[in-house]
């Protein structure tokens, strides 16, 4: 089994208090994800960011949730404190799912990655989408519950919830990912 690590959209836009598309409960998770994120380039799992990379004025995503990750400005990047590092992948998108129109399934056949561990936001739009995109490519699933976040608890739990029963993915927290 060969994994690696997804920070699916952990953006200024989406995590910065002056961010566009604030998701208030983001920062939470961030002391969390950081600690997986070193905990899997020291096991070296690859580790890849799936950002949301808007084209203003063109892309569909943007009459839904207005302009926000715009490519080339300050909000479509990672935050600071989980910024990429040498040896990580960046994948672009431009719609809910890190499949969708992206080279996501081409790098990870190249990794040799049977395995996907997912994080970040939001649980129930991009994560859960990204899951049904992995599933129906034959990827295993691992999400950690708390290293993902939603607009609302409940829209998280039940996205979890329906990512388990209808991906198989299993739900785990970082300290029982960390401690295998």
């Amino acid at each position: 089994m060969k994994k690696a690590l997804l920070v699916i959209d952990m953006l200024n836009d989406f995590v910065e208090p002056n961010g566009a598309l604030r998701v208030e409960r983001a920062e939470r998770i961030v002391p969390k994800l950081k600690a997986l994120l070193d905990w899997a380039r020291g096991k070296g799992i690859p580790v890849i960011y799936a950002c949301d990379t808007h084209r203003k004025g063109v892309d569909a995503e943007l009459a839904l949730w207005g302009d926000h990750a715009i490519e080339g400005t300050w909000g479509a990047q990672v935050i600071e404190v989980l910024r990429p590092k040498e040896g990580d992948f960046v994948v672009k998108k431009r719609r809910y799912s890190a499949f969708f129109g992206t080279d996501l399934d081409l790098l990870l056949r190249e990794l040799g990655v049977d395995t996907l561990i997912l994080t970040g936001l939001v649980t129930n739009v991009c994560v859960q989408h990204t899951a049904a995109d992995a599933f129906f490519r034959g990827y295993k699933l691992v999400v950690v519950s708390d290293c993902c976040e939603a607009l609302t608890e409940e829209g998280h739990k039940r996205a979890l919830e329906y990512m388990k029963a209808v991906y198989g993915a299993e739900i785990r927290t970082a300290e029982e990912l960390m401690a295998e």
